[in-house]
């Protein structure tokens, strides 16, 4: 049975990364974490990983002369790992054509709000000060764009009138676990299959047969 091999960019604390090593050892979710690799030493994430048993890797930025250098050294060392998705789980980077070339529609990311509303950083700040009542995140394929590739999923959180941001910032964060994990669970039974993109035509992605 197929069974795929998941790569995981982060630079945080890695609590999306945690959801989904959970998801795996519950064996909700059929797949591998190859390796997870982050751009910051120390990062909380690695810690979960090592704790998973899931291969590491810390690849400081600062430490090569271009995005495109590092890109490169992060596309061997996926590679190596022999994975065919890679889930960004907080990775705080812009990817370069370099890396999305290696990956066409193979990278994954979740954002905190209802794309296209509130795209780039800060995103439940920006949605609670502008007074939606309605954000939420969403889990889409990466282009070279910021945070403008093909959505995969979406998941509503309201705004409530009490909320303060921290309170907003703690439920879309719980939706995110959730909406990764159920994503993820998808991509590894179901094929993913892109379309449109062309002028005047909108990009769809729908999930296909194994």
């Amino acid at each position: 049975m197929y069974r795929p091999k998941f790569g995981v960019l982060v630079s945080g604390g890695g609590t999306n990364l945690q959801a989904i090593l959970d998801a795996v050892s519950s064996g909700k979710l059929e797949a591998d974490i190859g390796v997870v690799i982050s751009n910051v030493a120390g990062a909380g994430a690695l810690k979960r990983a090592e704790a998973s048993g899931v291969p590491t890797a810390t690849l400081p930025h600062k430490s090569f002369g271009s995005r495109e250098q590092f890109d490169e050294a992060l596309v061997a060392r996926l590679l190596e790992a022999d994975v065919q998705w890679i889930v960004l789980a907080g990775f705080m980077r812009l990817l370069t054509p370099t890396f999305l070339e290696a990956f066409p529609w193979r990278v994954i990311n979740i954002h905190p709000a209802l794309l296209p509303a509130f795209p780039g950083v800060d995103a439940q700040g920006q949605a609670f000060r502008y007074g939606a009542k309605i954000t939420g995140c969403t889990v889409h394929l990466v282009d070279a764009g910021t945070d403008t590739g093909p959505i995969l999923a979406q998941l509503a959180v309201p705004v409530l009138d009490g909320d303060t941001e921290d309170e907003l910032r703690k439920r879309v964060l719980l939706a995110e676990h959730e909406l990764f994990v159920d994503t993820l669970c998808l991509i590894a039974k179901r094929s993913v299959v892109v379309s449109g993109g062309v002028e005047g035509q909108r990009t769809v992605v729908r999930f296909g047969p194994p």
